[in-house]
């Protein structure tokens, strides 16, 4: 079973950094572009970052200077580094990638948006 795996949300107070980690496990034959988005209560889930196979990247201009975004190829795992968080970062955090899978039966799959189950960032004094 393919999953994407996400960790390291949390509490957090205004100024303060946390670093997301999420890891795509199963049968994973190769792993496109990887990223983050959030979503906050009442809002529409949007884009936070993103990176290509290439370490390639961009951000959402809300977070442009304060997230950073890479990734481990071998481990298929994506991190994003935030520092000086804001109460209007806190939202639900997803991971996303577009996965090249193969099941038990041998036959491949792409998948374009897979999704994590989502970790709760939130910031507040």
């Amino acid at each position: 079973q393919v999953q994407l795996v996400e960790s390291g949300g949390g509490w957090v107070q205004p100024g303060g950094s946390l670093r997301l980690s999420c890891a795509a496990s199963g049968s994973i034959v190769s792993v496109n572009v990887m990223g983050w988005y959030r979503q906050a209560p009442g809002k529409q889930r949007e884009l936070v970052a993103r990176i290509t196979t290439a370490d390639s990247t961009n951000y959402a201009d809300s977070v442009k200077g304060r997230f950073t975004i890479s990734r481990d190829h071998a481990k298929n795992t994506v991190y994003l580094q935030m520092s000086s968080l804001k109460p209007e970062d806190t939202a639900v955090y997803y991971c996303n990638a577009d996965l090249f899978v193969r099941d038990d039966s041998g036959t491949y799959h792409y998948y374009n948006d897979y999704w994590g189950q989502g970790t709760q960032v939130t910031v507040s004094s």
